[in-house]
């Protein structure tokens, strides 16, 4: 058989069986014909318009986020259009100078907001039909962060950005021994309120804490309640209250590791400040500890005095003695 006609047969019959299996697919797939139409018309099953899942609209999840300030330089452009590129200073009453639409003001605004503030102004003027604008914060016109209170080394410290509440108080060396546990942040951005954040034996808490910080801030490091413990005990010292302010004359004698073996409990007194100048309390230690007399709540600035047993004028005291030996005591203790 002359093989050029073999060939033709076969090549026929694999013709013939290439058809038939592509009909038995096509009846086997009902949704092939449909897919195969969407996608003619540019469409797939899961962009089709009745079937579309719409997506979820944007949200601002910043709390504290950055505003523009007096004295701040920006760079504002205009995609596509470089001949619009300026840089410009934010003027005392909160206004930039640009080109072509004059005074826009933008202070107190953030960047996206400044950036549609623009836009609009723009389109409004008729030089731009859909102008993207773009606003970028050059140069903050206050470059530091305040932190003051109870830190190592109160002071301004250079940042050129948004940073966090445990990155500014590292820069200040860290907490003082009597620093207390509440934080408050005061923004330059007017119309923010105060924030206060309370630190806390809880790392999870404190995460919480580590809250952003922008330049212009103020961040102040409260001081704790201190009471003094100071006379015939073991260790005259300081020692540091809660947040809650609640410490009782025999906490603070504890911390002090209690009294020395001559020391005269009966006579024990508690100097406190008052409107009125300072005040004696007496107090007897003695029943306290026998639970004959109610533990007393002391307050901040407190001092308690134990006297000594020994001596004539083992009891006898000034007040401004008393006051003078407690704010020599260089060692402080925190109660938690």
């Amino acid at each position: 058989m002359n093989f050029a006609v073999l060939f033709r047969k076969l090549s026929a019959v694999s013709i013939i069986c290439l058809c038939a299996n592509a009909a038995l697919a096509q009846a086997a797939s009902p949704s092939a014909t449909g897919s195969s139409q969407a996608a003619a018309s540019g469409l797939t099953p899961s962009s089709s318009p009745s079937t579309a899942t719409p997506l979820p609209p944007e949200t601002n999840t910043s709390d504290h986020e950055l505003t523009i300030g007096v004295g701040d330089l920006l760079k504002i452009g205009v995609l596509g259009a470089t001949d619009y590129d300026q840089e410009v200073r934010v003027s005392a009453n909160g206004d930039i100078p640009l080109a072509l639409v004059g005074e826009v003001h933008v202070a107190g605004q953030t960047i996206e907001q400044a950036e549609q503030t623009i836009r609009k102004r723009l389109i409004d003027k008729g030089f731009f039909s859909d102008p993207q604008v773009s606003v970028f914060e050059k140069e903050f016109a206050t470059q530091g962060v305040s932190v003051l209170g109870e830190v190592q080394k109160p002071g301004v410290y250079p940042i050129t950005g948004p940073r966090r509440l445990f990155d500014v108080v590292s820069m200040a060396g860290g907490t003082t021994p009597k620093a207390g546990q509440v934080v408050t942040i005061a923004s330059r951005n007017k119309g923010v309120a105060l924030r206060t954040v309370t630190f806390s034996p809880d790392p999870q808490k404190n995460i919480e804490a580590n809250i952003d910080i922008s330049p212009g801030d103020t961040v102040v490091v409260s001081k704790a309640g201190i009471v003094y413990v100071v006379g015939d005990v073991k260790h005259a010292m300081g020692v540091l209250m809660d947040n809650s302010g609640h410490i009782t004359i025999l906490q603070a004698l504890a911390m002090a590791e209690g009294a020395n073996s001559d020391a005269n409990l009966h006579k024990a007194k508690i100097v406190r400040k008052t409107e009125n100048g300072q005040s004696e309390i007496p107090v007897d230690l003695k029943k306290i500890m026998q639970a004959k007399e109610p533990d007393m709540k002391l307050q901040a600035e407190d001092v308690v005095f134990v006297p000594t047993s020994k001596g004539k004028y083992a009891g006898e005291r000034t007040l401004q003695s008393i006051v003078s030996i407690a704010t020599g005591v260089a060692t402080y203790r925190a109660v938690y």
